[in-house]
C-alpha cells in the first residue's frame, strides 16, 4: 500500500471551505477510482493560517497514476483551492506502508 502526503497552510477564513471542498468534491472522485483506499484529513493552527496534512492511501503507484497522471509528484491542486491557501506543495511525498 502507498500513502500519499501533501500539505497546505490555508487561510484562517478559508479553512473550513477547504474541508468542505474535500469532503464534496476531491474524496468522492477519489472513491470513484480503482486502488484508491481511504483519505485522512490534519490540521493545526499555523502562523496566520491552518496548515492541513492530507494523507491518502491507495493500493499501488500505477493507481494514483489516474488520479495524478504520468508524474506521481506533482500535487493536483485545482484553481479553486490555491486562492484558498497562503502556501502548499507543489510536489507530493509517497510512502510505503510497512505497518
Amino acid at each position: 500500500m502507498i500513502s500519499r502526503q501533501w500539505r497546505g497552510l490555508a487561510l484562517q477564513n478559508e479553512a473550513q471551505n477547504y474541508v468542505e471542498h474535500l469532503r464534496t468534491d476531491t474524496f468522492p472522485k477519489l472513491r470513484a477510482l480503482p486502488g484508491f483506499v481511504s483519505a485522512s484529513i490534519l490540521s493545526r493552527p499555523f502562523g496566520d493560517g491552518v496548515e492541513f496534512l492530507v494523507v491518502t492511501q491507495w493500493r499501488a503507484l500505477d493507481d494514483i497514476a489516474r488520479f495524478a497522471g504520468p508524474d506521481l509528484e506533482a500535487a493536483v491542486v485545482p484553481s479553486e483551492v490555491a486562492r484558498m491557501m497562503i502556501d502548499y506543495d507543489r510536489r507530493v511525498k509517497h510512502y510505503n506502508v510497512v505497518g
